[in-house]
């Protein structure tokens, strides 16, 4: 789906607006009024490119209901379009985490009756969306292995971030996105409060108004969704400049030639366009004579761990078989067994010889009746 196809259907009262507003129109039919409202049956009315893909016909806000398997009130319980009492908050369980610029990230993590009814959406409609060549997060079969690898043995990797990228995407985006695929407006508003949350209380702007939820099943697809044009344009920027360009969730990374300290002020005014914001403290231009680090991997030669991060773990696991797994908790994990279980399966993904070393080690640990909270 190139950025030339994919457009925004708009809403029917914006039409309405647009055409009353209109100077040539008004001078044609001065003192026009609307007096009845004639409709044609709802219909599916997808963009060019997504006339092909196999997506449920979903007419009606009952049909929505009876897709999803809920009652009417039920689903406008669960998209809250109007934002009234306290429905949204009583959806979420929330979790912060202090950034190391001293702002917070809130998770929002859904409860497991619309958690279920995200899930459906993802699996129904979400996954048969093709993704993007250049989107490697929260694709199948792509990795931060293959977002990094067309990135080694380069001599200047540019690497950036976009900020509060899951809150900074709006609920009247995502309204847009289902229109743009075909769901009449009134399902497209009810699909996107579905997936789209507004936090209540002292938490930033961000997180107040609808939004995309870090922590919902929908979100990351969405989030990949609403970057299209994104990755389209710097995909572009990078060929233009005989680049490579990749993108995993908010990493952003280019590698070649280049003089990236001036492509960098590109992909912020393009980032800008696209409802993106950088941030800019986090820009990097990694020359081949230091590490090339990308999420969390070196980039120079191949892809592999961090050796830092490789002898924290390793010394970590060593701990745990001599003084026991509690010992090394300090960050109090609910689940510490399968928190180094997923950081060693990790390494064997990158570097099998690593990881192997690191499994033989994790094998001695002793977790049977250790109170690993403590």
């Amino acid at each position: 789906m190139s950025a030339q196809t994919r457009t925004v259907r708009w809403r029917e009262r914006d039409v309405v607006r647009f055409l009353l507003d209109d100077p040539g129109f008004q001078r044609h039919a001065p003192g026009l009024k609307i007096t009845a409202w004639l409709h044609e049956p709802p219909q599916m009315q997808p963009i060019a490119a997504a006339a092909n893909w196999e997506l449920p016909e979903i007419l009606t806000a009952r049909d929505l209901a009876r897709w999803l398997g809920v009652h009417p009130g039920e689903l406008d319980w669960f998209a809250n379009l109007k934002g009234l009492g306290s429905g949204r908050l009583e959806h979420y369980h929330y979790r912060t985490i202090d950034k190391g610029s001293g702002e917070v990230r809130i998770v929002e993590a859904p409860k497991p009756e619309l958690k279920e009814i995200q899930r459906w959406i993802l699996r129904e409609i979400l996954d048969k969306i093709p993704p993007h060549p250049s989107a490697h997060g929260f694709v199948m079969g792509r990795s931060i292995q293959t977002f990094a690898t067309p990135h080694t043995g380069k001599r200047a990797v540019l690497k950036m971030d976009l900020r509060d990228f899951f809150p900074s995407i709006r609920g009247v985006r995502i309204q847009a996105l289902f229109r743009t695929i075909g769901y009449p407006e009134t399902v497209a508003d009810l699909l996107g409060g579905i997936c789209t949350n507004a936090v209540r209380g002292d938490v930033p702007d961000i997180y107040r108004r609808p939004h995309l939820p870090q922590g919902a099943p929908t979100s990351p697809a969405l989030a990949n969704m609403c970057a299209w044009r994104l990755d389209c344009r710097l995909l572009g920027l990078a060929k233009a400049i005989d680049a490579d360009y990749t993108r995993y969730a908010d990493d952003l990374a280019f590698s070649g030639d280049a003089d990236f300290d001036r492509v960098a002020v590109h992909v912020a005014a393009i980032a800008y366009e696209e409802g993106f914001a950088v941030h800019h403290r986090k820009t990097r231009v990694m020359r081949q004579g230091v590490r090339q680090r990308l999420a969390g991997l070196t980039a120079n030669e191949k892809v592999n761990v961090i050796r830092a991060d490789f002898d924290v773990l390793k010394a970590t696991l060593t701990n745990c078989v001599r003084s026991g797994p509690e010992s090394q908790n300090r960050e109090r994990h609910p689940a510490f067994r399968a928190h180094l279980e997923g950081r060693v399966a990790f390494v064997e993904s990158v570097n099998p010889d690593k990881g192997r070393r690191l499994r033989t080690i994790m094998a001695r640990i002793v977790w049977d009746n250790i109170n690993v909270f403590r």
